[in-house]
């Protein structure tokens, strides 16, 4: 190890136990990982208002520029765990500070793009960048958690996190509406060079130095190996193909079914095979925690973003509402799951979140079962309030239980897949809206989606509350022996060589 990078190390090893000279999560080392974790969901949200002027502009119809939603969707889908593994091979901040200038790169080919297909790239690149934010800050987080003798989750760091996806989300229609109303469309786009030169100074002064490169492992045979390629791009076949028959329902798109099964097949196998898979199934079939974390984390989104969706769709249509008044609707979703979140996180809870969000989520769906067109403007407002909890409640708590049931040399390609299932049920979710609302965003659209809804608040109940990991543990008791052991000696010289010894242990898995 590099004298720099032990400098580096040292300065904060220790934190609250080892009495340190810095706070390890000083404002230094979580600002650019809250901003590179908020430019994911902004792109996501921001482009809804700019659609419209696009295809006004390019001669394009408007139901063409949905290709502009997709594309993001689907690189930032693959792209998220495949960062996160890449953070565990080559160092989170150097991936980090790759995703942040592919952004930039996006928003510059956005700004000047004069067709439908320059926007689309542009997009698969801020997908592809944006990816790297959250797998990459949980890696850092993790790690420096680690060698400071931490034995608890850093509850307020992660509920930052959130906050950062959260609150982003839901001031990304009003920012994109505002720019594009001032400014025209092409600030969708530009508004990521300003940002991502913030965010790309802030990282490069303030997040740690990854350790140098092994040069000895650094061929491309040995590289394709420690990262599993193979894995990788079956991987994002798969993913590809998926997402493409799912977006596509309910007209049955049988190449894209027929080309999954083909590359899922395969690769399946491979992961079953090789020694260091991508996909780790035999991992994740032993680690029920982990598996049911994600499970809750997508049929939640699914009802979350069925709101965000639907219910604007069936405002507009049947209650009559202009786009800017079905957006203010929604505002206090975001408002509450904002509020909600950092206090929640800073206790470390899992499993009271976890079920109080899946009882927030089935209030609210049985509550749209209810709306009609007649409904009154506060049932409205109440029915997002609920669902703002929800929200709140499930990042936070499915967040807390992916930093304990992840291993901690693979937090970065599970937070990756952790986003990966996000996004399955953000995507379910407009497919359940199209199947629904195919005669029309009427009320019986809208309490067809409450069914549906209903029955995944349901199953997101009995996942929480019939888990005995969740019911006889809880995220203040220490993980590991491993943790205890730290927690117990707090002298920071012992800390630092026991810290010291594990980045070695580290550093020699990843190299077998």
């Amino acid at each position: 190890m590099s004298t720099r990078t032990s400098r580096t190390n040292t300065s904060w090893t220790g934190g609250r136990k080892g009495g340190g000279s810095r706070e390890p999560f000083a404002p230094t080392f979580t600002t650019p990982l809250y901003v590179g974790s908020a430019l994911n969901p902004v792109n996501s949200s921001i482009i809804a208002t700019a659609m419209v002027p696009i295809a006004t502009e390019l001669g394009v119809s408007v139901g063409a520029t949905a290709v502009l939603v997709s594309a993001l969707y689907l690189a930032s889908a693959v792209a998220q765990p495949t960062a996160g593994k890449l953070a565990e091979v080559f160092g989170p901040r150097r991936i980090f500070l790759s995703g942040i200038v592919l952004v930039l790169l996006g928003g510059v080919v956005g700004g000047l793009g004069q067709n439908l297909v320059m926007l689309t790239v542009a997009r698969v690149l801020i997908g592809i960048g944006t990816s790297a934010a959250f797998p990459c800050a949980m890696v850092l987080i993790r790690r420096r958690a680690e060698d400071a003798g931490l034995d608890t989750p850093p509850g307020g760091v992660l509920g930052g996190i959130a906050i950062a996806g959260m609150a982003t989300t839901a001031v990304g229609p009003p920012i994109g509406g505002l720019l594009v109303g001032v400014a025209g469309w092409r600030w969708a786009f530009l508004i990521n060079i300003p940002v991502t030169l913030i965010a790309l100074v802030m990282a490069l002064r303030w997040l740690p130095k990854d350790p140098p490169l092994d040069r000895e492992h650094s061929g491309f045979r040995q590289v394709a190996a420690r990262i599993d390629l193979p894995g990788i791009l079956g991987f994002a076949t798969s993913m590809t193909t998926l997402v493409i028959f799912l977006m596509n329902l309910p007209q049955v798109r049988w190449t894209a079914l027929a080309v999954f099964v083909l590359a899922a097949a395969p690769t399946a196998w491979w992961e079953l095979r090789t020694t260091a898979p991508f996909f780790d199934f035999r991992a994740l079939s032993a680690n029920g925690a982990l598996t049911r974390t994600y499970l809750r984390q997508a049929l939640t989104l699914l009802g979350v973003y069925s709101v965000m969706y639907g219910m604007t769709q069936w405002m507009e249509a049947a209650y009559g509402l202009s786009t800017v008044q079905a957006g203010l609707m929604l505002l206090p979703m975001g408002a509450v799951s904002a509020l909600l979140s950092r206090p929640l996180a800073s206790r470390n809870l899992v499993r009271g979140p976890l079920i109080a969000s899946a009882v927030t989520m089935l209030l609210g769906s049985i509550g749209i079962m209810l709306l009609t067109s007649s409904s009154p403007v506060i049932a409205i407002v109440l029915v997002s309030l609920v669902f703002g909890v929800a929200t709140a409640t499930t990042t936070v708590g499915n967040q807390t239980a992916l930093y304990l049931a992840a291993p901690p040399d693979q937090i970065g390609t599970a937070s990756g897949l952790f986003r990966t299932f996000g996004y399955l049920g953000t995507i379910t979710s407009s497919v359940i809206g199209s199947i629904v609302f195919r005669d029309g965003a009427d009320d019986q659209g809208l309490h067809s989606l409450g069914l549906v809804l209903v029955a995944a608040g349901i199953a997101v109940l009995l996942l929480t509350t019939l888990d005995r990991r969740l019911m006889h543990r809880t995220a203040n008791q220490a993980r590991t022996p491993r943790n205890t052991d730290v927690a117990q000696n707090t002298d920071p010289r012992t800390t630092l060589l026991r810290s010291r010894r594990m980045r070695l242990r580290r550093r020699h898995r990843l190299r077998g």
